[in-house]
């Protein structure tokens, strides 16, 4: 079954994060239930997943600000029948950002998201409202790179660590950079300076 490795990932950090269960739970419930949660045609939701890009040194984080919902963001979204959430991350990374070298940060055998959300999409045209049920994960960008923002957003930054809760304006971005400096302070993380 394709979406038993997602499965099996959400077992996985709701053992290491037992404070998050209920959100967990509520991915679980999704992928379990919906044969095409994978699709974004999957209503009321859909599996996303998304990237927290830090610099090659840790010292700055990239942010988009994202076109149709006017808020800056991490980068990330739909997985368009990718069950991989890993690879879905690291696709929508690059593509908008223009970053061709990234890796993943977290020190693991595989990826291991370091946050889940999910979240209310308001209707747009003839897409109704729904969730998002995102897996998020942390990457670090190659030295040398230039940034390039795609046609989804209207800017696309760097910012320093410290002028997160300057810059976040939605719980859950806020939340997510709040974990990943924790993860910092803790030396958990691999960076390429």
């Amino acid at each position: 079954m394709h979406r038993k490795p997602l499965l099996d990932l959400l077992v996985r950090y709701r053992a290491s994060h037992p404070d998050e269960a209920a959100c967990a739970d509520r991915i679980r419930a999704l992928v379990e239930t919906q044969r095409d949660c994978f699709e974004r045609r999957c209503f009321p939701g859909h599996v996303t997943a998304s990237a927290w890009v830090l610099s090659p040194d840790g010292k700055r984080f990239l942010l988009t600000h994202h076109r149709k919902l006017d808020r800056w963001l991490q980068l990330g979204g739909h997985a368009d029948g990718e069950a991989d959430v890993a690879a879905v991350a690291l696709r929508e990374a690059r593509e908008e950002s223009g970053l061709a070298g990234l890796r993943f940060a977290w020190a693991a055998d595989a990826p291991m998201p370091v946050d889940l959300d999910v979240h209310r999409i308001p209707a747009r045209g003839s897409e109704p409202a729904h969730h998002h049920h995102d897996v998020r994960f942390v990457l670090v960008a190659a030295p040398g790179q230039t940034i390039f923002a795609s046609d989804e957003s209207t800017a696309l930054e760097w910012f320093e660590m410290d002028a997160l809760e300057d810059v976040a304006d939605d719980d859950s971005v806020l939340r997510l950079g709040l974990k990943v400096r924790r993860l910092l302070a803790a030396s958990a993380l691999q960076l390429f300076a």
